[in-house]
């Protein structure tokens, strides 16, 4: 079960030239603008990662407008394989992971299978992750299952960590994923 005070959300290279190139990119866009609009009002941290920034471009505007923190650039797939990653991840304080972004079969699913080896709980937002074929994002996602990840959606991880219909922290969460 997710817990906001036990998550943080992880963005996933979602770069210019990656995302163009992205089997539905339009709804992986807004299913991971949801996510990232979600977790603010929910008080999760956001650590946001750019493979290869100077071949790949930076954040799409339409993601990085609503993020604060200064992406983490790296060249492993595995977001677990830059210390500067790390240390925000642990800085974070928290176990439970929430992962979206490109491409599903290869960063995604290598970095939530390092998280499950580090002990922490990796869930993958799989209608928040792509690749450029549907085939490599169904796998990637499958994969990231086989090794002990979660899979989740954009508003089942929301609506989790909400808990309940009340209030006006609901009403946000629930004027976002219309």
């Amino acid at each position: 079960m997710l817990e906001r005070d036990d998550a943080v959300l992880v963005v996933i290279d979602v770069q210019d030239k990656l995302a163009r190139a992205m089997f539905e990119k339009d709804e992986l866009v807004d299913n991971v603008r949801k996510l990232v609009r979600g977790a603010d009002v929910l008080g999760l941290s956001v650590i946001l990662t750019e493979q290869y920034p100077e071949g790949l471009g930076p954040t799409l505007p339409d993601v990085a407008e609503l993020i604060d923190a200064r992406p983490i650039p790296k060249r492993a797939f595995s977001c677990s394989g830059e210390p500067a990653f790390v240390e925000a991840l642990e800085a974070a304080g928290r176990r439970q992971v929430l992962l979206c972004g490109i491409e599903a079969h290869v960063c995604v699913y290598q970095t939530a299978r390092d998280l499950v080896e580090s002990g922490y709980q990796a869930h993958v937002v799989q209608d928040a992750v792509s690749s450029r074929t549907e085939s490599n994002r169904r796998a990637g996602v499958q994969k990231a299952a086989d090794v002990g990840a979660e899979r989740t959606t954009v508003e089942m991880a929301l609506f989790e960590m909400l808990g309940a219909a009340e209030g006006d922290t609901f009403k946000r969460i629930a004027s976002i994923v219309k």
